[in-house]
């Protein structure tokens, strides 16, 4: 446990777990990001069971960086996150960071602020899949088992708390549309779990060392990120897609290719001819577990085990530092 009076910072950017339905009853349909974190925060201090000694000895300060249903999340926005956790994490008074998101893309939001923000404090991501005026809604409980987990932890890493469970943001992923616990972290595994108040973390769970691709103080406007695509490999996949990708000025393809980075002939042919012409490529898989090994069939590069989506997340980033470095 840190010190007490420490300050642990709140950044709001929408997502299900600030959103309303028509009723408590309705758990599906809703509009996304309708209430502050200010009101968030709030409804995590109001569950059943009383707030935890550790919590009670913390400070909060919030901000609603941004206001959106994460399905629309932007480049834009990415960058002003990122910003506001370098400024925040840069104080000496500030402990940790919380961070709720939508669920459809904070598995890349997580991975994104893991690649571009350097510093020895926790960032920790926690979301909903009920909206927050539903009978059962799990956003208080998920933000109160976040704070938690951001008060007691050391050191740097960006975390994913949601339904009992740590996960780390390299190997997070959303699994299922509806159920409570939608996240999976695949071989590795949850990273801890937080149960009736009390954070464990597992012993075997093996912690990446941090990474750095590009410093959130040389991110580009948004406008100047470069273009990059998924394509994906599967049935009478044709090269037509690629092509009119490559000929339309896209800078960056990722492959999600079948089984172990399979890719039908006529798709590789085109990829080829897309990388004659200084396209980007990299691999990955559309199988949720296990990294891509390579090969003597494979001709495209294939990095760590990344998801398509977060390996695009890489790609964007190696483009940009590329660019600088030239």
């Amino acid at each position: 446990m840190q010190a007490n009076h420490q300050k642990i910072v709140v950044l709001g950017t929408g997502g299900t777990i600030a959103g309303e339905s028509e009723s408590a009853d309705e758990g599906l349909a809703y509009k996304a990001a309708q209430r502050g974190i200010g009101e968030l925060l709030k409804s995590a201090s109001s569950t059943q069971l009383p707030w935890p000694e550790v919590l009670a000895a913390c400070q909060f300060e919030s901000e609603q960086v941004a206001q959106l249903d994460s399905r629309d999340m932007d480049f834009e926005t990415w960058i002003r996150l990122a910003q506001r956790c370098d400024h925040w994490l840069a104080q000496d008074d500030v402990a940790a960071l919380v961070v709720t998101h939508g669920t459809d893309t904070l598995e890349e939001t997580a991975y994104f602020l893991s690649q571009v923000i350097k510093h020895s404090k926790p960032i920790v991501l926690t979301c909903a899949m009920r909206p927050a005026n539903f009978k059962d809604a799990d956003g208080p409980q998920n933000l109160r088992d976040a704070l938690l987990v951001a008060a007691t932890t050391k050191g740097p890493g960006v975390w994913l708390v949601a339904a009992g469970e740590i996960h780390h943001s390299q190997f997070v992923q959303k699994v299922h549309p509806t159920r409570l616990n939608a996240f999976d972290s695949g071989e590795t595994g949850a990273a801890g779990s937080v149960q009736k108040d009390k954070v464990q973390w597992f012993e075997n769970f093996p912690k990446p060392l941090p990474n750095l691709r590009l410093h959130v103080s040389h991110l580009p406007f948004a406008a100047q990120w470069p273009w990059v695509e998924i394509v994906m490999n599967h049935v009478n996949s044709s090269h037509q897609h690629a092509d009119a990708l490559v000929n339309a000025g896209v800078q960056g393809l990722v492959i999600a290719g079948t089984g172990n980075g399979s890719v039908s002939s006529k798709m590789k042919e085109s990829l080829v001819r897309a990388q004659i012409a200084k396209v980007q490529i990299r691999l990955s898989s559309r199988c949720n577990q296990g990294a891509v090994i390579p090969t003597s069939s494979h001709v495209f590069e294939a990095k760590g085990a990344l998801s398509p989506a977060k390996t695009r997340v890489a790609l964007l980033l190696d483009i940009m530092s590329e660019r600088q470095s030239h």
